[in-house]
């Protein structure tokens, strides 16, 4: 398991569906307008129209043809479908591709301290911000916690994240703008040994996937964090924006592929229409998606439910 809580709080459904809000409007009322009322037969031109729906709430265009040819497939040979039994399978076909990516297991803590945590993604999508988020939480589950300002690129970087680490009463390992930030690394490291820290968080700079050489400092990060401790890095935190859509799936293409992923945090999902970029990554690269950002306090980061999710959307058993 990993060293992460990911056990749900008191009123998390109810956050949820807050931060799914703009999806679920969108979503849910153009597929009420395409499919009907609960009892309306559903057509092979309103399937069709649902592809269209569902392509344009991110899901992807390949995920949505699977999707719905399976919905095809269930439905041939009976006589009518109800829209509240297509959506009943929609919800049936995104969980399974949901509860897919989550199957993979996560590596253990690290047997000797401390956890090295590499948090990563391009410039914008709220990396400092969910570094200080995760020092939080873990600092309520009584661990210790030390955070790296390795993002030396960002003139603000680190004194954004001196912010957090004074918020969440962290201690915090920086150097100067424009430092080398496998040498900030193998100075919190260093630090985190000293102290006996349960955990490393490191802000790593942001990185466009496609500059090959910000992508080789990132690998050399992660080499010196190997060398100096066991099994390190012992996560990888993706931050996927949700509101860069189809873009946030070549980009992390990229980074599993070069660097490795073994978890996804989403932000800014209370902000756009289009969460379903959620269920594409899930469906291509097969990676956890472990918490989603719903706001800017610290408290505002939660653990990632694929039922939660697929019910938020207005797709439950109710409905």
């Amino acid at each position: 398991m990993s060293i992460f809580n990911y056990q749900e709080q008191p009123g998390y459904f109810k956050r949820l569906k807050e931060a799914l809000q703009t999806t679920k409007d969108d979503l849910g009322h153009m597929m009420n307008q395409v499919l009907g009322t609960a009892e309306s037969p559903v057509t092979e031109d309103q399937l069709e129209e649902l592809e269209n729906i569902l392509i344009s709430a991110d899901i992807g265009v390949q995920t949505t043809l699977e999707i719905v040819e399976k919905m095809r497939e269930e439905t041939r040979g009976q006589r009518v479908v109800t829209s509240q039994k297509a959506k009943r399978m929609l919800r049936k076909e995104m969980l399974e591709i949901l509860k897919a990516s989550q199957d993979p297991p996560r590596k253990s803590a690290s047997p000797s301290r401390p956890h090295v945590v590499f948090v990563v993604g391009v410039n914008g999508v709220g990396k400092t911000t969910t570094v200080g988020k995760l020092a939080h939480r873990l600092s309520q589950d009584e661990k210790s916690v030390l955070v790296c300002a390795s993002d030396t690129f960002r003139a603000a970087a680190a004194e954004q994240l001196t912010i957090w680490a004074e918020r969440t009463q962290t201690d915090i390992v920086k150097q100067s703008s424009g430092a080398d930030p496998a040498a900030v690394l193998f100075d919190a490291i260093a630090a985190s040994k000293a102290r006996n820290t349960d955990v490393l968080l490191v802000d790593t700079a942001g990185r466009l996937h496609t500059k090959t050489h910000l992508m080789r400092e990132v690998e050399k990060m992660k080499r010196i964090a190997g060398r100096e401790v066991e099994g390190a890095p012992h996560e990888i935190f993706w931050i996927l924006d949700a509101t860069t859509g189809q873009n946030g799936l070549s980009q992390a293409r990229e980074f599993f592929e070069t660097i490795g992923i073994t978890g996804i945090i989403v932000t800014k999902l209370d902000g756009t229409a289009k969460g379903g970029i959620v269920v594409a990554i899930a469906k291509e690269l097969k990676i956890p998606i472990l918490y989603i950002g719903v706001g800017e306090s610290q408290e505002d980061l939660i653990p990632f439910s694929a039922e939660g999710f697929v019910d938020s959307l207005g797709l439950g058993e109710e409905d």
